[in-house]
C-alpha cells in the first residue's frame, strides 16, 4: 500500500467509529431509553470481559500462542480473589502478583 491508501483507510474508519459512536450519543443521547434496555446494558462488560480476556490467557502472545500453566493459573487465581473480594483493586494486585510468583515458580 502507498501513503495514500494508507490515509485514506485511516479516514475511513476513522469516519465509521465516529458515526457509530454518534449514532448512541448524538441521535439517542437526549432520549430515555427503555427499562429493558437499560437492563441488558448493564450486561455489557460481563459479556465483553470474558472475550478480551480468554485469548490473553489461552493463547498468550508472550508464549508464541501456545498455553501457559503459569498464566492461567494467575488467572484463576485472580478470579478467585474477585469473587471473594468483590474488589477490582484487590483482584488487580493479587492477579500481577500471582502472575510474577507463578512465573519465577515454574519457569
Amino acid at each position: 500500500m502507498n501513503g495514500a491508501e494508507v490515509w485514506i483507510v485511516i479516514l475511513a474508519l476513522g469516519a465509521g467509529t465516529y458515526l457509530i459512536r454518534f449514532s448512541f450519543l448524538g441521535l439517542i443521547g437526549s432520549r430515555r431509553l427503555p427499562e429493558f434496555v437499560l437492563r441488558l446494558l448493564r450486561y455489557t462488560p460481563v459479556a465483553l470481559f470474558p472475550g478480551i480476556i480468554a485469548p490473553l490467557v489461552l493463547s498468550p502472545a508472550a508464549t508464541d500462542g501456545q498455553f501457559d500453566p503459569a498464566r492461567g493459573l494467575a488467572a484463576l487465581f485472580t478470579l478467585g480473589v474477585a469473587l471473594v473480594t468483590r474488589n477490582m483493586l484487590a483482584a488487580i494486585a493479587a492477579g500481577a502478583a500471582s502472575l510474577y510468583t507463578f512465573l519465577w515458580l515454574l519457569g
